[in-house]
């Protein structure tokens, strides 16, 4: 009787052991994963984005190449609707590659340090190393972290994060907004530690031989930055319009339309007749034209007016909305031509980057579908300009 209960002693002692040693708690996992980032030189991953930021959800495959120190290429790609939008960051700066429209754009910034993106490793680890009031939980295979969200848009609260027991790569990320929906989704079917690349992985050029542009064989347009030293994209306003703003918030001085159209101080529309008269757009031009509207629209506003607009040479629409908040968003497809560049910073848009410009008045600009954009506005919260970017998805009639 006494052997079998020492028997059964040791068997739970050793049980306990076992059981110890396979099971970590928060802190020691934090631990390593602060020394896994820190050693880390390179990583190579890939898998599948869903945005749910629009009236139907938007996917993207994603592929991200980081080298030590600041070396990132990052390839968004919908096939559905054949977009691909390249992130370089390079020795020569940052750079965002849009092979349809056979641009690049550079931008002065030290992206993405100064910002996190979901499907960047060292973003998923810092918000579980910075996050004192972290959750976590074990399932089957996984360490999961339930931590605060730290991106530009204000309407992201939280995000859960799945990392692999065995070596902490990423399986899955879950972004949600403030009543816990999920916003912001990514799967990782492929992720590898250590990858050696060719130089020409994280150079402009090669990226852009790489992908041939569906409308132009000619060289590639590339716009760098101004001698100023201020941040900012290129590609963005075209160079025939000036880059101020009048006091409505509503359109760019100097008029977004080729001519004398213009809205007044309070925001109001021109007369019918003179914006017909100014545009100079001919019919064939607008017919090849087609908009694009937000599903989005802020609490406490309404459309006002569509005019058909000339901008930087190219027909598009001027979308004009009032209320709470006063906005105008113009719509151009640009043929391949030179740009100027304007001062502001990187805003990760999850399809694609767009530049934010916060002077006096905001205005934030980005291309889809061959598209370009630019929202302004003197009231419109950032939170608010990227909620009506992302939900720019259907075609609409004028």
């Amino acid at each position: 009787m006494r052997r079998m209960t020492w028997t059964a002693a040791i068997i739970l002692c050793l049980s306990l052991v076992l059981a110890a040693c396979g099971t970590k708690d928060a802190e020691s996992v934090v631990k390593e994963l602060d020394k896994v980032v820190n050693s880390m030189e390179s990583y190579q991953g890939s898998g599948t984005m869903t945005l749910r930021t629009g009236q139907q959800p938007l996917e993207y495959k994603v592929e991200v190449s980081y080298q030590k120190p600041q070396y990132y290429r990052i390839k968004l790609t919908n096939e559905e609707k054949d977009i691909t939008q390249i992130v370089l960051r390079n020795d020569d700066g940052v750079f965002v590659l849009t092979p349809k429209l056979n641009k690049v754009f550079r931008f002065q910034s030290d992206w993405p340090q100064n910002q996190g993106q979901v499907y960047l490793y060292q973003t998923l680890i810092q918000s579980i190393l910075v996050d004192n009031s972290r959750q976590f939980v074990i399932d089957e295979d996984s360490y999961v972290f339930d931590v605060m969200a730290n991106y530009n848009n204000g309407s992201l609260a939280r995000q859960k994060i799945w990392l692999n027991k065995s070596d902490y790569k990423p399986v899955q990320v879950e972004v949600s907004d403030t009543n816990a929906a999920v916003m912001v989704e990514v799967k990782f079917d492929k992720f590898d530690f250590g990858p050696k690349f060719d130089k020409a992985v994280f150079e402009t050029e090669a990226n852009m031989n790489a992908t041939p542009s569906s409308q132009s064989t000619e060289e590639p347009t590339m716009t760098l930055p101004d001698d100023s030293g201020n941040d900012g994209a290129a590609g963005n306003e075209p160079s025939n319009v000036n880059a101020g703003t009048n006091n409505s918030g509503n359109t760019p001085e100097n008029s977004a339309v080729d001519g004398d159209d213009q809205t007044n101080n309070s925001g109001n529309a021109a007369e019918e007749e003179e914006d017909d008269a100014a545009t100079g757009a001919k019919p064939e031009e607008k017919a090849d034209f087609t908009a694009m509207k937000p599903s989005y629209t802020p609490d406490g506003v309404v459309e006002q007016d569509f005019v058909d607009i000339v901008f930087g040479g190219n027909p598009g629409l001027m979308s004009r909305y009032t209320g709470d908040y006063s906005y105008t968003l113009i719509q151009t497809e640009p043929k391949d031509q030179a740009a100027s560049l304007v001062p502001g910073m990187m805003v990760d848009l999850g399809f694609t980057m767009g530049q934010l410009n916060t002077d006096e008045q905001q205005t934030l600009t980005w291309t889809y579908e061959g598209h370009q954009f630019r929202l302004t506005s003197a009231n419109l919260p950032e939170s608010e300009m990227i909620k009506v970017a992302q939900s720019v998805q259907g075609e609409i009639g004028k």
